[in-house]
């Protein structure tokens, strides 16, 4: 029997639409036919893009309100809510959410980066910052060999550790890709990071406060030893002034190497085909487009004098997006799945958080003066 072959209408309705938006998310490829124009992909979005805004903004107000660290609100609201995933009405929004709200918001923290910046650390603090974070992937990896989990996930857990927390573990994601490790998995990880990240903020000042660190130490230890900028920076302020001044450029210091660590990771994971098998070499050594447009507003905002007022809305736009970007993951996550993983899947957040601080405070308490 021989298949009747489509007209040109319908021809040219499928080829303009292209491979992204040629099928909804139930794999219909003939409902695209029918689609009208580039309006009706926005049509497709905005229902996910709205409750992922409203869900956030009820989440920056009960961190407002209440204290508790913004991603975190963003990550128990989105779970909370992650029945709106169901309705297909939402899917494509809260996928374009979680995927070019991420790569802004990463781009965007270029701009609170300078060369100077880690210039100013000094050279002695910075190899120990290096022994940190080696020290912190290193731990993770082992804690992922020992619950028997994949190298990507100890590569998710580690350099989210070392670096910046959530936005690292966003970063990272997005080269690792759900092939690897899954959304649960991930969402899990940002829950126990942002959970001891909050912990840290409370407890570590404390402990530099017990052991009579001077601002240079105690700085180091929050800044070296606490994920998420904002509890890092704040947990320095909570010693003293000078103590937050010195925590500000060490962890400024660690986002600067979130660029080189994604690529490098993008490298590791890119050899090994999620399929099975190695990938071809320059697909490994491919390094994804939104770290080099880090990495280049990185290299401008040292080259180029930012005016505040530039870098402070920066600020505000990436914390604002990658809040979007956590809150409509967590909504795509499936709670159910979350609950089946055990404890086994934490231990590779949980070692590298308490081999950063065992090696900072070691590190604040023998070396730095």
């Amino acid at each position: 029997m021989m298949q009747k072959k489509p007209d040109s209408a319908t021809t040219s309705a499928l080829d303009s639409e292209g491979p992204l938006w040629a099928g909804d998310l139930f794999g219909e490829t003939h409902l695209a036919a029918n689609q009208p124009a580039p309006r009706a992909k926005w049509r497709q979005l905005l229902p996910g893009v709205a409750i992922s805004a409203i869900v956030s903004a009820a989440a920056a107000w009960f961190s407002d309100h209440y204290g508790m660290p913004i991603i975190l609100m963003g990550l128990i609201l989105g779970l909370a809510m992650q029945f709106v995933s169901t309705d297909p009405h939402t899917g494509k929004g809260l996928e374009f959410v979680g995927r070019s709200c991420l790569r802004w918001g990463i781009i965007l923290l270029g701009f609170q980066v300078t060369l100077a910046q880690i210039g100013a650390l000094g050279l002695g603090p910075f190899a120990a910052l290096l022994v940190v974070m080696v020290a912190a992937i290193g731990s993770a990896l082992f804690g992922a060999r020992l619950a028997r989990q994949n190298l990507a996930i100890g590569i998710l857990a580690g350099g989210a550790t070392a670096i910046c927390g959530a936005s690292a573990a966003l970063a990272l994601y997005g080269v690792i890709g759900r092939e690897r490790v899954s959304q649960a998995q991930f969402t899990l990880t940002l829950v126990v990071i942002s959970i001891a990240s909050a912990l840290a903020m409370t407890v570590y000042p404390e402990l530099a406060r017990l052991a009579h660190f001077n601002a240079r130490q105690a700085g180091f230890v929050t800044g070296a030893a606490i994920h998420d900028v904002a509890q890092s920076i704040g947990g320095g302020y909570a010693v003293s002034n000078a103590a937050g001044a010195a925590a500000t450029v060490v962890k400024l210091t660690r986002v600067a190497m979130l660029g080189p660590l994604v690529a490098l990771a993008a490298v590791a994971i890119g050899r090994l085909d999620p399929r099975g098998g190695v990938q071809s070499p320059w697909k490994a050594l491919a390094i994804p487009p939104f770290i080099l447009a880090f990495l280049g507003l990185v290299l401008l905002n040292s080259l180029l004098p930012v005016p505040a007022l530039i870098a402070g809305n920066a600020l505000l736009m990436s914390k604002g997006l990658l809040l979007l970007a956590v809150t409509a993951t967590a909504m795509r996550t499936r709670t159910d799945l979350i609950l089946q993983l055990g404890w086994s899947s934490v231990l590779p957040v949980l070692a590298a958080t308490a081999t950063s601080f065992l090696v900072a405070f070691g590190f604040a308490l023998w070396v730095i003066a």
